[in-house]
């Protein structure tokens, strides 16, 4: 198992990139440890998504938060795995739901063993990330807690109809700040936290996270729907599949242009085993003003977490902070 590369931002200066590379080395050396099993089918299937790789982009986002603040101690090492595990196990759970075959360019968990295999092997990861928080002390074991339990409301709520009398497209971006907003705000906090940052620091980093993690699940949305499959790893038109509306496809729904009536007439359908209209659906919806709509409120949610970003000192790692909001608004896989 080879480290991934250390994901690339734009504008980093030599010294800050030398300073990420070795902490996110330390990091995937403690996942790669920390996933391993006495039993090796247990640790051949946990560390299937590893393996394949991945951006790392939550423990960059700690390591970064770190620089920005103080230093990568070894504890803002321990919380950034914490925080990857985390990410990793809710990847197995996601995976039976969507009842994928493809991650990260590889096949799922679910698809390679068993839907039974990835549930455990998720619970086996969510352990193991406790145990690494529950050495960082109580505050961080509490905001572990509390950020699973947002992320798993924000996971019902995802496969949810949208409540009578409230509106889509609220309700739907604060499903997001449960589902992915929550640990990426924790990702960032703790490298706050752990580095020897103020109280201020921290809760900028926090809101700054929770931001970013919004604008990238919106741009993982908008994937769904753009990408061929090819650069993203993953099967176009999952959202459609299981009847999940995202941003575009409600800004489409709630359109009365003529033009848009066979895709409304096809957002309103089930598509869960129809695979002609789920490819109509999205070669529709890429032609539709509502998917440039979804990308210009991904640019301003981007655009408020690179603002929160004020209150810190003006640094390289602050710059970088910037560079990664922009990389994950646009991105394409």
């Amino acid at each position: 198992m080879t480290a991934p590369p250390v994901l690339a931002l734009p504008g980093v200066t030599p010294a800050l990139a030398e300073a990420l590379a070795a902490a996110m080395a330390r990091v995937d050396r403690l996942l790669i440890e920390t996933v391993d099993h006495t039993d090796p089918f247990i640790a051949e299937a946990s560390g299937h998504l590893l393996a394949a790789g991945g951006k790392r982009f939550r423990p960059t986002l700690t390591i970064l938060s770190a620089l920005a603040c103080g230093e990568v101690t070894d504890d803002v090492i321990a919380a950034a795995v914490g925080v990857e595990l985390t990410h990793l196990a809710s990847l197995y759970h996601d995976d039976v739901m969507d009842e994928a075959l493809v991650r990260r360019a590889v096949p799922s968990v679910n698809a390679a063993y068993d839907n039974s295999t990835a549930i455990l092997v998720g619970d086996l990861l969510f352990g193991k990330a406790s145990e690494l928080v529950a050495g960082l002390g109580p505050e961080a074991v509490l905001i572990q807690a509390r950020t699973f339990v947002r992320l798993c409301a924000g996971q019902i709520r995802d496969t949810r109809p949208c409540p009578a009398g409230t509106d889509p497209v609220a309700y739907y971006l604060d499903v997001l700040a449960d589902k992915t907003g929550v640990l990426v705000a924790t990702a960032a906090r703790y490298g706050a936290m752990f580095s020897g940052g103020t109280a201020g620091q921290v809760e900028v980093l926090r809101h700054y996270g929770e931001l970013l993690g919004m604008a990238f699940q919106l741009a993982d949305d908008i994937i769904d729907i753009a990408s061929d499959g090819i650069q993203s790893g993953k099967t176009p038109g999952t959202d459609l599949r299981e009847g999940v509306a995202t941003l575009a496809m409600l800004y489409a729904a709630a359109s009365t242009d003529p033009a848009g009536a066979r895709l409304r007439e096809l957002l309103a359908s089930d598509l869960s085993d129809d695979e002609a209209g789920v490819a109509e659906a999205l070669d529709l919806l890429r032609a539709d003003p509502a998917l440039d709509q979804a990308r210009a409120h991904t640019r301003a949610v981007g655009a408020q977490a690179s603002a929160a970003l004020a209150g810190l000192p003006d640094t390289d790692a602050r710059a970088a902070l910037v560079a990664l909001v922009d990389q994950v608004v646009e991105r394409v896989g």
